[in-house]
């Protein structure tokens, strides 16, 4: 039997279901052995199950196409075959806190994709390289719940991937005001263009919620744990606008922003080479070796040429520029479905495994 760590899926159905099975084949930590999905699903083969809806550019791994689907609302019967589970499910926001906390209280890590508890005060939702010390209010949250072991921790939306990790390595500069437009694509919906034909050619400028959650996520991502709760910053103070374009993988934003101490290009473009975190320093299977390139072609990054930079889990930021009304501007792309979904989530786990959160059961 492998030693690695057993690993269930929750909405594995669905495009983050499926892009964290095809992230997760040969993991060296980690077995999917587990699918669960709704009732529907439930039963049939996961290559039944999806049937020709794949959408992932490879093949499905062979390891999975046997699995039979269990039913997600079945919660102890699936948390009993497993050590940990990602959710990627496809409910509503109340229906999603619920299971999640279900899981959770089986003594099943729950690391999720979803939005949902984002704004638990005591669930961290954290991006590995900046706030990784938020996993320590999951004590406060174990107490909470009743659990020994069991827990839930978010990764934060797809869209403030491209910008935030930027704006983090740059704060020693005090950036205190913020106007970032992200350019979004369709999978960001679990969509592609056989799905969504009207997005060809076409830009839409309305993602629901979505500007709200660009705005807020990163202050939370920049907050504080106090008193067993996250605490979120007051600074930046960003405001955004949100465009679905017609694009299958990566979300660009072009973001403006005021310093309060003035930097030299020089200094911002050292912040970021030399920008990492927990992942990097524990070598982490799914991390990059370089969290953020800075590209200096006037045409870079583009979504074509860059948006699989170190397999998806690193940004590329480009055109850093001075403005003539904010202090600076640049360009930033990140992997929507990788870094921005299941990448991020599993990267998480690859951190809460490290640190002694997540272990056998």
């Amino acid at each position: 039997m492998s030693d690695k760590l057993k690993v269930g899926i929750l909405g594995g159905t669905g495009m983050v279901g499926q892009r964290f099975i095809a992230l997760l084949e040969n993991h060296p930590w980690f077995e999917v052995t587990t699918i669960a999905a709704s009732p529907r699903s439930a039963g049939k083969t996961y290559a039944e199950a999806v049937g020709d809806r794949w959408k992932m550019t490879t093949p499905m791994p062979e390891a999975v196409k046997d699995l039979v689907v269990r039913n997600v609302n079945e919660v102890d019967e699936v948390a009993a075959g497993v050590d940990f589970v990602f959710s990627a499910v496809d409910m509503t926001k109340e229906e999603i806190r619920k299971i999640e906390e279900d899981y959770a209280k089986t003594e099943t890590p729950v690391v999720s994709n979803n939005s949902a508890h984002r704004w638990t005060p005591d669930v961290p939702m954290v991006v590995p390289e900046i706030n990784a010390d938020h996993f320590a209010v999951i004590e406060a949250q174990r107490k909470r719940l009743g659990t020994k072991r069991g827990f839930v921790a978010v990764k934060p939306n797809c869209s403030i991937q491209s910008y935030a990790p930027v704006l983090t390595a740059w704060m020693e500069f005090e950036p205190y005001e913020v106007v970032a437009t992200t350019y979004q694509a369709i999978s960001g919906a679990g969509k592609t263009f056989k799905d969504w034909p009207e997005m060809v050619e076409n830009v839409i400028p309305y993602i629901g919620g979505e500007e709200e959650k660009s705005e807020k996520e990163p202050l939370r991502i920049w907050g504080r744990v106090e008193n067993g709760q996250i605490v979120p910053a007051t600074e930046p103070v960003i405001t955004c606008q949100c465009i679905r374009v017609p694009v299958l993988n990566g979300h660009t934003a072009a973001v403006f922003v005021k310093f309060r101490k003035k930097p030299a290009k020089e200094q911002l473009v050292e912040k970021l080479v030399n920008f990492k975190g927990l992942p990097q320093e524990l070598q982490l299977p799914s991390a990059p070796k370089q969290f953020i390139r800075v590209m200096e072609e006037d045409d870079r990054p583009q979504v074509r040429l860059d948006v699989d930079y170190e397999n998806g889990m690193g940004i590329s930021v480009g055109r850093i520029r001075e403005d003539s009304v904010y202090d600076w501007k640049f360009v930033g792309l990140s992997h929507n479905t990788v870094r921005g979904a299941a990448g991020g989530g599993i990267l998480c786990a690859e951190a809460l495994k490290a640190l002694g959160y997540i272990v056998k059961k």
